[in-house]
């Protein structure tokens, strides 16, 4: 596509009973971000555009995010969207599971080569989602998600920015790759799906983990206990929208202007004053990612 702002992804919404978007929850009186979300998707009844997203976020509290691309045409849009808008940064990477039909087709090298290149912008400030899905990709097709996820350590480290790491099934295999391959000086666990003792053993490697709308779901107690043993300067907040809604509205769109429902779960799961986790919070994503204003 000529024109990456004219991609538009839509979400299924069949089996789903609600598809409004939630009321907007009570400000934040600490500006934070939202460390991972995919806003080239459109969802709920009507769908909102970046500028409605990013406004409904703003009006709440949450005053910058990074968007997350997972093919070419979605990271030619994250980066996009970053270069059009300050409060936006980019991520942009081949997501695990689209590795293996890159691979089959003989263009991942030619993807990944598109992946390095957006690399270059200013505001693509990390590589991903890259990582290991285990649940989605059959057997067959691992080889190329392994040589897709490395290669992308390497560009993370090649452009000295930040990598979020998409998980799932795969913690073990993960954790070993990063540690044979030498992991970036920033990686991110994006939407953190381990339990305590795999956040112990992230964070004294320096990992960061972010922590999504999932954490409140009562089925999720070992994301609880993650939390409870991660370091605060190690913890992130992200949305993943639109996907994960925080409960009470689980099930629902999800967007930036609702993390401030997980950020108050968090908090008192952690018994400690919101506004002094958002500090810390807002913090941890400067640091990673660097300011959104240059």
């Amino acid at each position: 596509m000529s024109d990456p702002s004219q991609y538009v992804r839509e979400r299924t919404q069949e089996g789903r009973k609600d598809i409004r978007y939630p009321d907007a929850p009570e400000p934040l009186a600490v500006a934070v971000y939202d460390n991972h979300c995919h806003l080239e998707i459109a969802d709920g009844e009507t769908g909102l555009t970046l500028d409605e997203q990013l406004e409904r976020a703003g009006e709440v509290g949450v005053i910058g995010v990074v968007q997350a691309g997972g093919d070419i045409e979605s990271s030619r849009w994250s980066a996009w969207a970053a270069e059009s808008h300050p409060r936006v940064l980019a991520a942009v990477a081949i997501h695990p599971n689209e590795a293996p039909a890159y691979a089959v087709a003989g263009r991942l090298d030619e993807a990944i080569a598109v992946i390095d290149e957006l690399a270059t912008q200013p505001r693509v400030r990390a590589i991903g989602e890259t990582g290991l899905d285990f649940f989605r990709t059959e057997e067959a097709g691992l080889p190329a998600q392994f040589e897709s996820f490395e290669a992308h350590v390497a560009l993370a480290k090649k452009h000295d920015i930040a990598m979020q790491i998409h998980d799932r099934d795969a913690h073990d295999a993960v954790l070993e790759t990063l540690e044979r391959v030498g992991a970036p000086d920033r990686t991110v666990f994006h939407c953190f799906s381990g339990d305590d003792a795999m956040a112990r053993v992230a964070a004294d490697r320096g990992y960061y983990l972010s922590f999504a709308g999932n954490v409140t779901f009562k089925n999720a107690q070992n994301l609880r206990d993650a939390l409870a043993v991660t370091p605060r300067e190690r913890i992130l907040v992200e949305t993943d929208a639109p996907f994960l809604t925080p409960v009470p509205h689980r099930g629902r769109p999800n967007a930036p202007y609702l993390i401030p429902v997980t950020l108050r779960f968090m908090a008192a799961e952690l018994g400690i004053d919101l506004d002094e986790l958002c500090t810390q919070l807002a913090a941890n994503t400067l640091a990673v990612y660097g300011p959104f204003d240059a």
